[in-house]
């Protein structure tokens, strides 16, 4: 094997060997104690500690000499099957792509203050995985992984933002007709409601402070808004996040650049089926318009009668927005509230919506969640348009739509 090739596999092994025992066994969590009584463990511990370290310095120095090549073959050193989903919310063959992948965005530009840093891509992936799947703090991750509270905060907000920054376009709306069709497709196999072309919805996370300069701005804003449109599939279609959370769906919709560009015929502008234009859906805190239909009043609901069922395929079709929001939420970092400034809340909220579509992509459904709880809401009526001519539109479109919705049994 040549020199290259085997020092850039000893790099790949040694780098997973130590995130793997860097998050088992933490110097930090051996308890004092430990050190006497059994000095063997914390010494053994050490050495393995130092070597690690020291081969990992020898290979990187090694190969900064020379254009690294990757082997073809990495081996990988995996404790169970399910360690990697229980720790980094994804399997151990999507974290080694999303490292490969990622590696030349995360070991470039390290801030002068950490300088040198010398933590691979794989231990920089880990560190900012750590805290968004598990919701950990900084002083947590820093007895993890053995690194100082700063470069815990380094490598959390790096990963962040390489992601939001680079990595958006896996959130996109479908720009293609082809693609849009394919959605309303799935929507109406579902459902029997024809050219849907997502599900639009509100998802509101906490934030918290602690600094006594924003105490009280901060309870004014103590949640922040997320407006998702998914597919059939809790695929996310479009994401803008940062609303303040009290702003009422309406309001945070209207002023989106997705309603935008829709009411400027920038998207949905495909030709109609069966008389039927493109469309979302959404509840009933959303207007009636010609391109976003919302359930029929349960005061004007009719046992049997087509309005109920357009209300159950239209509850059936809403199912992916429930499934994503709870996705969403088994993201540790979002599960609770959020103890840093509000555009880092922004940024964590784009992250995990990025990586929720990356797994997806690839099959793997580690962070997507089977059981989630719903409960059917009542109906009260729309939130009225002050443009009559739309109305009428939208009213005429919904009954045509009422017509054609499968019986929900």
């Amino acid at each position: 094997m040549e020199s290259r090739k085997l020092a850039a596999l000893l790099s790949s092994l040694v780098s997973q060997l130590l995130l793997i025992l860097l998050l088992i066994f933490p110097p930090n969590s051996l308890h004092p104690n430990s050190f006497h009584s059994n000095s063997t463990d914390s010494t053994t511990f050490s050495l393995i500690h130092h070597f690690l370290f020291s081969q990992q310095t020898a290979v990187t120095t090694t190969l900064s000499r020379r254009k690294r090549k990757r082997p073809k073959h990495h081996h990988r050193l995996i404790p169970n099957p399910d360690w990697f989903p229980n720790t980094f919310l994804m399997t151990s063959s999507t974290f080694e792509w999303l490292t490969n992948l990622l590696e030349p965005l995360l070991e470039c530009r390290d801030p002068s203050y950490l300088f040198p840093l010398n933590l691979s891509a794989g231990v920089r992936l880990g560190i900012g995985l750590f805290r968004l799947a598990n919701g950990s703090d900084y002083t947590q991750i820093s007895n993890q992984f053995n690194v100082p509270v700063s470069a815990a905060k380094f490598c959390v907000k790096q990963l962040c933002r390489v992601l939001c920054t680079n990595f958006r376009f896996w959130i996109s709306f479908p720009n293609g007709n082809e693609e849009l069709k394919s959605v309303a497709q799935n929507f109406e196999s579902l459902s029997g409601l024809p050219n849907c072309s997502g599900v639009v919805f509100c998802s509101r996370f906490e934030i918290s402070s602690s600094s006594p300069s924003s105490q009280q701005h901060q309870q004014k804003q103590s949640t922040i808004a997320a407006q998702i449109v998914v597919d059939s599939t809790c695929r996310i279609l479009s994401i803008a996040a940062g609303f303040f959370g009290h702003r009422t769906d309406s309001t945070i919709l209207k002023g989106s650049s997705l309603f935008n560009d829709i009411e400027e015929g920038n998207l949905l502008n495909d030709s109609s089926v069966n008389g039927v234009n493109q469309y979302l859906i959404g509840d009933s805190e959303y207007p009636l318009l010609p391109w976003l239909m919302v359930p029929f009043a349960d005061n004007v609901t009719v046992s049997g009668s087509v309005e109920e069922n357009f209300n159950a395929a239209h509850e059936l079709m809403r199912i992916p927005a429930f499934k994503t929001d709870a996705s969403l939420r088994k993201w540790g970092v979002l599960s609770r509230p959020v103890c840093e400034e509000i555009k880092m809340a922004v940024a964590y909220i784009g992250a995990c919506s990025i990586l929720h579509n990356s797994l997806l992509m690839r099959e793997d459904f580690s962070a997507l969640v089977s059981d989630f709880e719903h409960e059917r809401k009542s109906v009260n009526p729309f939130v009225l348009e002050d443009d009559p001519l739309k109305t009428s539109k939208a009213l005429a479109m919904r009954a045509t739509l009422a017509t054609m919705a499968k019986k929900i049994s």
